[in-house]
């Protein structure tokens, strides 16, 4: 019986580096097969649902989802992880200290070969390496360093709210807005979760999923739904919100 050829999955928001990592991948990896070819992050998300490609080559910096929250669901579903980025010196420290690889745009044959060889002998050895604490490393390392948010201007129904940070127990996106919960109530926004969540402080706020964002001390319990789901109960909050496979390394141990 023949041996299943490897998959792989490409990330790229700008088209001709995307096309050109594509044949620079056919020439360096011909036996490499090519499942899935994203312009975003969110595309890559949904490919991912629908099948775990053995490699995802992925930009960091992309529209709506970032790199790195794909990165987070494929490394939870056992996908190897080549990030492509510009050149980056803290994000580069990170790189080497941990086990994945990285190419600097403009991709290069010779660095491409490599990554491919590196990336081959890990899907030989069987052994994929646990990329959740590295993600975090690096999430810090690229985060914009503005203040962190202390107010929240919120639309509830034809009223505009001010909301003190401390006050928000979650965020969670809805369409286009970002609904704003308190122990009180809850509002909305127009600012995408991405760049909210550049605002916040990361010891009191984790991302949990794509399109939550939860406050760590209101957090009671994480447990799996009639699905098999992972979800987290609140306290003094009787709605349940959603824990993508790539966020439960953060609740390893409660």
């Amino acid at each position: 019986m023949s041996t299943p050829a490897p998959t792989a999955l490409v990330a790229e928001d700008e088209a001709p580096q995307r096309r050109a990592l594509c044949e620079a991948l056919a020439e360096a990896w011909p036996a490499l097969q090519l499942i899935a070819v994203c312009a975003d992050g969110s595309a890559a998300l949904d490919a991912l649902e629908r099948q775990t490609p053995a490699v995802a080559f992925l930009d960091i910096r992309m529209p709506g989802e970032s790199g790195l929250v794909v990165a987070r669901e494929a490394a939870a579903r056992g996908t190897l992880v080549v990030f492509t980025t510009a050149y980056d010196a803290h994000a580069i420290e990170a790189f080497d200290a941990g086990a994945v690889d990285y190419l600097l745009k403009p991709v290069q044959p010779v660095r491409l070969a490599q990554a491919v060889q590196r990336v081959q002998a890990r899907l030989d050895s069987g052994q994929t390496p646990d990329l959740q604490d590295l993600i975090d490393q690096l999430e810090a390392r690229l985060r914009p360093s503005a203040a962190c948010i202390r107010w929240i201007t919120a639309s509830a129904g034809d009223t505009v709210r001010m909301i003190g940070i401390d006050e928000v127990l979650f965020f969670q996106a809805q369409d286009k807005l970002v609904r704003v919960v308190t122990a009180q109530g809850e509002a909305v926004i127009r600012m995408p979760l991405k760049e909210l969540l550049d605002g916040l402080d990361p010891t009191v706020f984790w991302q949990v999923h794509r399109g939550a964002i939860v406050r760590v001390s209101c957090i009671d319990r994480v447990h799996k739904d009639e699905l098999g789901r992972h979800v987290l109960s609140l306290r003094g909050h009787a709605q349940t919100l959603p824990v993508s496979a790539g966020f439960m390394h953060r609740f390893r141990g409660m």
